[in-house]
Parts: structure tokens; sequence; C-alpha cells
């Protein structure tokens, strides 16, 4: 295996420029690509357990929609200020140091990345196995170990061709696409049968116990999780065409789309199920499936789990670049900013993906939980990163200033939702800070500290 380094010394001019080759089309397809995933074939059930009735639940996935566009619209303004590639890993380091921008790729590259990476691979395996085992649960091995088994099928395509992954996460946005349209259609035909108790105001706000802020709280995690992704543009503004008018326009066409999808499909779901038979399912769209399609229910698990794989690979593809990107800025060992001289893939970064296959471990929603507080904590630092920037130089030029109101109402709904959170779950929230923070004498041992002897060069790969 040859591989070649890049020199992450090199200063900004001599690094190559990327292609500006992504126009308003492309633009929104990376943000709803990234966006739909496994998340509304899971969350529906956590969104539903936490707000305690259909009716929260979809007010949940509406407002959760909201506030995502709000966190856009922040990120369209940092995205043509500070017009750097990365996303918020960048902005962060721009704004507030290496530290604080190192404590944020750390925590993608322990935490965020890892664990969505095994929530989705877990989300395959249910649903592939789902018809096999049709009245009781997956065994556990066999779950873990067709998850392991698709990570390192997909670890091997993205080391072997850059083409090859492009092509397999082109088909398979169109299933997952496909699989969400037969959910929707479907539903709107029962609804027009008169099949929709479940969703009849005297009905949809039947609380199955008293609600409280903390458990709402924890029902905005589990919706945030289906739509985590919608920063993803960002991490390309350097190859969007004319990003001051593409960047804000993909935004506002993308985020209102994915939430009425959401809302869609999840009517749909409750226009079949009860709300008990939603919790009680392991895979809600094959019980869907198996209720309304008849002889062709087969064809939900295939359309999800296609949807999935599909979602692995582009995890996969996105967090070997975090890696080599932070490598190549010196926040990462060396090693890691290498890149095969035939293939043009980071394969070191790839390989270190298949080591998190460890987290696969957990269940699937708590992994939920603990991947969107970080998430989400992540999120308000560089929004609130928006505002100091402001503070700090008020006279750059800003092609997009939004309203200071869209900042703050942010931050507000992120410190309440954070707060609540943590005081809900604080074993899964405290473990995530906790992780965090040990970045902070690895940044100083690491990264600030220059003159180390020659032995820790060798270790690291410098």
């Amino acid at each position: 295996m040859e591989l070649n380094g890049t020199d992450h010394r090199d200063s900004p001019s001599d690094r190559v420029t990327l292609k500006k080759e992504i126009g308003l089309l492309s633009a929104c397809a990376i943000i709803i690509g990234n966006i739909i995933g496994s998340g509304i074939f899971i969350s529906p059930k956590g969104v539903l357990e936490h707000a305690g009735s259909v009716g929260l639940s979809l007010i949940v996935w509406v407002c959760g929609g909201g506030i995502c566009a709000l966190g856009s619209m922040c990120y369209a303004e940092l995205g043509v200020t500070i017009p750097k590639s990365g996303g918020d890993y960048s902005y962060v380091t721009e704004i507030f140091g290496g530290l604080v921008g190192f404590l944020l790729l750390w925590s993608a590259v322990l935490i965020m990345y890892p664990t969505t990476l095994a929530v989705i691979a877990l989300t395959f395996s249910n649903y592939v196995l789902q018809p096999v085992f049709q009245n009781c649960v997956a065994p556990y091995l066999a779950t873990r170990l067709l998850s392991s088994i698709c990570i390192l099928f997909l670890t091997w395509v993205n080391c072997s061709s850059v083409r090859w992954a492009t092509r397999i996460q082109d088909v398979f946005t169109v299933a997952k696409l496909l699989a969400l349209g037969l959910i929707i259609v479907v539903g709107l035909v029962q609804i027009c049968r008169g099949h929709y108790d479940a969703l009849r105001p005297s009905q949809a706000f039947e609380f199955t116990r008293d609600p409280s802020v903390g458990q709402i709280a924890l029902a905005f995690l589990q919706a945030s999780f289906a739509f985590s992704g919608w920063n993803f543009l960002n991490y390309v503004t350097e190859e969007v065409v004319e990003p001051r008018k593409n960047l804000p326009r993909a935004i506002y066409i993308s985020i209102p789309l994915v939430t009425l999808v959401y809302t869609l499909t999840n009517i749909a779901y409750f226009s079949s199920m009860t709300p008990e038979e939603l919790l009680a399912s392991n895979a809600v769209a094959v019980t869907f499936g198996e209720k309304l399609l008849g002889v062709f229910s087969w064809v939900m698990p295939i359309s999800v789990a296609l949807s999935t794989f599909g979602g692995i690979n582009g995890y996969l593809f996105t967090s070997s670049r975090l890696c080599f990107s932070g490598a190549r800025e010196g926040h990462l060992p060396y090693l890691l900013a290498m890149i095969h001289l035939k293939n043009c893939t980071p394969i070191p970064a790839l390989l270190v993906c298949v080591s998190y296959l460890i987290l696969c471990i957990g269940e699937t929603h708590n992994l939920i939980n603990y991947v969107s507080f970080i998430n989400f904590l992540s999120y308000g630092v560089t929004i609130a990163g928006l505002l100091y920037y402001r503070w700090k130089r008020p006279n750059l030029l800003r092609p997009i200033k939004v309203s200071v109101l869209v900042p703050i109402s942010y931050l507000v709904f992120w410190a309440v939702l954070l707060g609540f959170s943590l005081y809900s779950e604080p074993v899964v929230c405290g473990m995530g800070i906790v992780i965090m923070l040990t970045g902070v004498p690895v940044y100083f041992v690491g990264v600030h500290w220059k003159n180390k002897p020659r032995c820790v060069y060798r270790v690291v790969g410098e």
C-alpha cells in the first residue's frame, strides 16, 4: 500500500483550490440527502415515547424542523463570512482559536461520527433481520455481527475507490426517497378511507403519562437526530457556485421540504398503527408495511435497509474526511492525513472508523440521546461564535447578515434543551461532556507543545 502525505504546515496560498461545481440543485441534494437517513425510521418511536402523545410528538417534529431552520440561517451567515470548507470545525477554530476547535474535532471524532455510524448500522441490521424474526426480537449477536460486516465492507469500498463510494451514495439516496414516498402515499390513502382515529384531536392529545419539560426535551433530542446533517453543506462551502446566493437558497428550500416529508411520514405511521403498536415495534416501517402492503410487505424492509446502507456509506465518507482535515491542520496525528497514491483515498483515516465497532454494543435509543446531546452542544457553541464574531470584528464584510433575534432564539432553545436533557439523562449527557473535556490535556500535549521529544513525533507519524 502506497501512501502519500499532505503537508499540514503548508501556507494557505500553497493549498489546492477546490473547483466550484456545486450548483443550487446539487446543494439541495446534499442537505436533503444527508438529513434523510436512518433517523426517520427509528426516531418516531423515541419521540412518541418521551412526548407521551401523538399530538405532541407531531408538534415536536414540526418545531424540530423550525429550530433547524434557525440554525441553518446562522450557518448561512457563517458560511459566506468565513468561506472555508470544514463547517463547525473551521468556524470555531477561526473565531475561538485552536483549543475550542480541537475540542469540537475531538468530540466529533470520538463521539458524534462513530455513535451515529453505530446507530445507522444497528438500524440496517434490525430491518434486514426483521422479516426473518417476525414474531420476536432479532438476536443480539446477530444484529451486531451484521452491523460489523456492513461497516467493514463499506470501509473496504471507500478505501478502494472514491468513485465506487459516490456511486453507492447516489443509488441509495434514490432508495431512501422511494421508501419515504411509498410510506406517505399509502398513509394518505388510509386517511382518505377514514382510518385516522389516532389523529383525531380528542385522541391525539391523550397522554400516557403526565408530560414534563425534561421528557419533552428528550423528545426533541430524538427528533434532532433525524434532522442531523442540515449543516453538511457548510463542509463544502468552497465548492458551491455563487455561495452568497445558493447557500441560503438551498437552506430555505431544503429544510421546509424535509420538515414536511418527516411530518407526513409520521402522520402516515399513525394512520395504520396505534401508539401502542408503534412503541412495541423495533422496526416501525416494517410493521407499517406488514399491516398495509400485504404480500408486498417485503418491499419496506428492503427499502429501509437500502436507505440505511447508503447512510452508513455517507457517514464513513464524511467522517474519514474530517479526520483527514484535522490531521492536515496538525490537530490529529499526521498519519491520518496520508492518502493512497493510486486510489487517492484516505485509508488511515478510514481504518480509524473500523475501531468504532465497539460502540455497536449500546442500545439504539440511548445512543441517539448520547450523540444528539453532543451535536446540539456543538451547534450552540458555533452559533454563539457568530454573535461573538460580530462583536469581535464588527466591520467585517458579511454578505448575509441575519437578524440578531435568530441566533438568540436558537441559543435560548438550545440552553433550555441541553439543561433539561442533562437533568433527565445526567449519566448519558455527563459522559459526553467528560469525553469532550478529555481533549484539553490531549490538545496541550499533542498540539500546543511544539518542542516535543523526537520519539513522540515518531509515534504519531509527524
